[in-house]
């Protein structure tokens, strides 16, 4: 098998992006230049949405959106356990409460069903994640909202360049985060970014980013001069700098591409592993167009004698950098000291025993496609009963 470590997630940085880079480098603006604003409105023309924000990174953008949102002490948001803790931990920051609805056993994407049983008085928000890079339910999650009076908040973090409807991912709900760490579609080093068609969401979000300060002479309280400015409500330093929005506007060049080539090792994957009674690939709705970013296999444990985590530890003898995502979030230490408590969502708990994550990077050579998918063949034909 392989001599070196494959991991599941890698950027791919090319000579144009250090190119790119050192450019910035050399330039009058390292940060609140003019590359932030060129790199939002390349975002907001690719996904058609009217407006961008860019954050320092994408728990800040999802934090910057349940501020414009108007979360507060009170306030419950529903999401998905099934998720990095980002998702639920942007409620906390503005001391709203976090309510977890099950996922769609087959999509593993939180159900609009089990939402509509958490709808309290107090609900203010939905916040859907894209898990993997599939689009959630949309139609029906904006048919609550609309119902309940609810902000909708996309956390697409997983899912740049998928399509609903034929619709990119970016431009449907009220706000949608894009988060651009090294595992995820682009890269800019670390970095977020909030699209909108709104422009009050839009004003909040560039202020909140920037300690709550404005310049904007027309809703100042005074004007003093050029020089003046107003912090008008308790904000955070959480921009991007010119460095990663340049980066992030010569990866977005190649976006297209890099789904492409996730979507053909996604093939490759499929046509091997359907056939393997011992896993279950991942389900697609016919109406979404996943942008792939992970690619999750669920072992049925019922016809296996070893454990996920036998299974997951073999697979890594084997330099195949199998992964897990994710740990549901209301187990977390901290969540159970909130008084979160497992058995809450019976269908996340049940599908985290028994999934995994395979490497899914478009760097990866046909070779390294094969080495997976002998390594699982291997490792599934040691342990099966």
């Amino acid at each position: 098998m392989r001599d070196t470590y494959l991991p599941y997630g890698k950027q791919w940085i090319d000579d144009a992006d250090i190119e790119t880079v050192v450019n910035i480098l050399k330039s009058d603006y390292l940060t609140t230049g003019p590359n932030i604003i060129d790199f939002e409105q390349n975002v907001a023309n690719y996904v058609g949405a009217k407006f961008a924000v860019a954050f320092s990174n994408g728990t800040a953008a999802l934090h910057g959106a349940t501020f414009a949102a108007g979360i507060g002490e009170g306030d419950e948001v529903i999401t998905t356990s099934l998720t990095f803790a980002a998702s639920a931990n942007c409620v906390l920051y503005q001391r709203g409460t976090v309510v977890f609805a099950d996922i769609d056993s087959k999509t593993y994407n939180i159900s609009p069903t089990e939402i509509e049983k958490k709808i309290t008085p107090e609900t203010k928000a939905i916040i859907p994640v894209h898990f993997t890079g599939q689009p959630a339910q949309l139609d029906e999650i904006h048919a609550l909202a609309k119902k309940y009076n609810l902000v909708v908040i996309e956390d697409a973090a997983h899912a740049l360049g998928a399509t609903y409807k034929g619709k990119k991912i970016g431009t449907l709900s009220d706000m949608t985060m894009f988060s651009f760490h090294p595992v995820k579609h682009i890269t800019t080093g670390e970095g977020g970014i909030i699209t909108t068609n709104s422009k009050e969401y839009y004003d909040k979000l560039v202020q909140f980013r920037s300690h709550g300060i404005t310049r904007n002479p027309s809703i100042m309280k005074e004007n003093h001069g050029p020089w003046y400015y107003e912090m008008q409500f308790l904000g955070y330093n959480y921009r991007m700098t010119d460095i990663q929005a340049a980066l992030g506007s010569s990866q977005l060049k190649k976006l297209d591409s890099f789904v492409n080539r996730r979507k053909e090792i996604i093939k490759a994957y499929n046509e091997v592993f359907e056939k393997i009674s011992q896993i279950q690939i991942p389900y697609q709705l016919p109406e979404t167009d996943s942008s792939w970013h992970l690619y999750i296999l669920k072992l049925n444990l019922d016809q296996l004698t070893v454990s996920r985590k036998e299974v997951f530890e073999e697979l890594q003898k084997l330099n195949i950098g199998v992964n897990v995502h994710y740990i549901p979030v209301h187990t977390l230490p901290y969540y159970e000291q909130l008084g979160y408590k497992k058995g809450s969502v019976p269908l996340t708990e049940k599908l985290y025993e028994g999934i995994i994550s395979l490497p899914l990077f478009p760097l990866m050579q046909d070779q390294d496609v094969e080495d997976v998918i002998e390594a699982v063949k291997l490792v599934i034909g040691k342990v099966k009963k």
